[in-house]
């Protein structure tokens, strides 16, 4: 029965609710003011609300309109109608990270400094970009790129003032909500340094991918993470939408096919998830919210590996347990149950990028090599130093066979790199590449 309320009705209550005084008398008055007239069953409908809701959800009108709808005392309510809709006022109700405070749709667009038409436009709460053609009417620019696997990659980069928008929600807002401390990426102190030195001198280590990282994060994730954070539910939507986007249907139809037939059932996969609203990958906002979305997964997981007498970090989709040379005998059964608790918070593991490495072969996560200490490969130090040296010798545009634009920035990247891992041979590539004749 309660079913057949009409919605109007339910939603004109709710705000009307929270509008005024938080009694029973008061909800009956403002109920009244809806309907035009006082019912019988208005006063017990307030009771009830009153039993589930001791103190008004002015953070959840949407909420209070659902639960309104399904009370006994709303069978009686049957095609009545409001005959007036007021707008519910909403506020923070919890703050448990000191976040900028954000109680409705005009203080999230002065604290973003744009107009109420303008953050409509940027958070499409409609969907509009999905059939957008016109480049201009889309909010981010689309390109793709081939992985070393052959997977083809769909970066998602927003334009300039979409940009800067999410540049200020993530550093005012999401960087202060912690993830996980198994999450060693797009963190403060966070580095690959730190996922990899957990596990660095173990006997077995193991190294897992997730698909499709960013895009398996729904819009519905992202709307959780800002109501936990404590924001109502119509700016938690509107933050929701100014972080994700769907992928427009010319934009895909431009993206190529994988080479192998092997990578066509996950690029297919991919089509399906870019299709929905979805974390995109180029975004400032998207890895500190990625992190966020996956704090179950971390926990599950990193209770998993304690209790095999293991260690588990991540860095972005790249997952990573050690154990105990007893782990080699059981590391199928370990495999699964991290695939089923993985497959259960919403993800998929890449069973292609799926290691399992002992002491005796080469153990490396994230580009380093962890047999000992984290370190770069030598062959890498090596070829770097060859360069390096070559450069010197016969002038750095003999080196640049692959046209880098900034070669000197991106040589010196690289020597940081290794430097960050190993300081001696770090210090001794610096000084090559200070040698180096730039003009030649």
């Amino acid at each position: 029965m309660a079913a057949t309320v009409r919605a109007d009705l339910a939603r004109a209550l709710a705000a009307g609710f929270l509008a005024g005084e938080w009694t029973r008398n008061g909800l009956v008055a403002s109920g009244a003011v809806v309907l035009g007239r006082r019912t019988a069953w208005l006063r017990t409908l307030a009771t009830q609300a009153l039993e589930l809701y001791p103190r008004p959800p002015h953070d959840r009108p949407r909420e209070l309109a659902v639960i309104l709808r399904s009370l006994p005392a709303a069978e009686k309510a049957v095609a009545v109608g409001p005959v007036t809709q007021p707008v519910a006022p909403t506020r923070m109700v919890t703050n448990r990270w000191a976040l900028p405070q954000l109680d409705d749709l005009a203080s999230v667009a002065a604290f973003l400094d744009v107009t109420a038409a303008e953050l409509d436009w940027f958070a499409d709460p409609r969907r509009w970009a999905r059939a957008a053609e016109e480049p201009r009417l889309q909010h981010y620019r689309v390109s793709h790129r081939t992985a070393p696997s052959g997977a083809i990659r769909v970066l998602e980069a927003p334009k300039p003032r979409l940009r800067a928008i999410q540049r200020l929600l993530l550093d005012q807002v999401v960087s202060r909500i912690p993830p996980h401390d198994a999450a060693r990426g797009f963190r403060p102190g966070g580095s690959v340094r730190s996922y990899a030195v957990p596990h660095a001198g173990r006997p077995i280590v193991l190294r897992l991918d997730l698909e499709a990282f960013f895009a398996s994060v729904s819009v519905s994730r992202v709307y959780g993470i800002w109501r936990t954070a404590g924001y109502p539910e119509p700016v938690a939507h509107c933050l929701a939408g100014l972080t994700t986007c769907v992928l427009p249907r010319s934009a895909w139809r431009a993206v190529p096919r994988p080479g192998e037939d092997e990578l066509l059932d996950a690029h297919w996969r991919l089509g399906r998830r870019l299709a929905a609203p979805h974390l995109p990958q180029g975004a400032p906002t998207s890895p500190a919210l990625a992190n966020l979305t996956a704090y179950g997964l971390d926990v599950r997981l990193t209770a998993l590996a304690r209790s095999w007498g293991g260690r588990y970090t991540r860095y972005a989709d790249d997952l990573a347990f050690s154990g105990e040379a007893g782990w080699g005998h059981g590391t199928s059964r370990l495999l699964d149950a991290i695939e089923e608790i993985v497959r259960d918070e919403g993800f998929r593991l890449n069973p292609r990028k799926t290691g399992v490495m002992p002491r005796g072969g080469r153990q490396r996560l994230a580009g380093l090599v962890v047999n000992e200490r984290p370190r770069v490969p030598r062959e890498e130090v090596d070829l770097l130093r060859a360069i390096l040296h070559n450069c010197r010798r016969h002038g750095p545009s003999t080196q640049n066979r692959d046209q880098v634009p900034a070669f000197e920035e991106h040589l010196r990247g690289r020597v940081s790199w290794v430097a960050q891992h190993d300081p001696v041979r770090g210090a001794r590539l610096l000084a090559e590449l200070d040698a180096i004749d730039w003009s030649r």
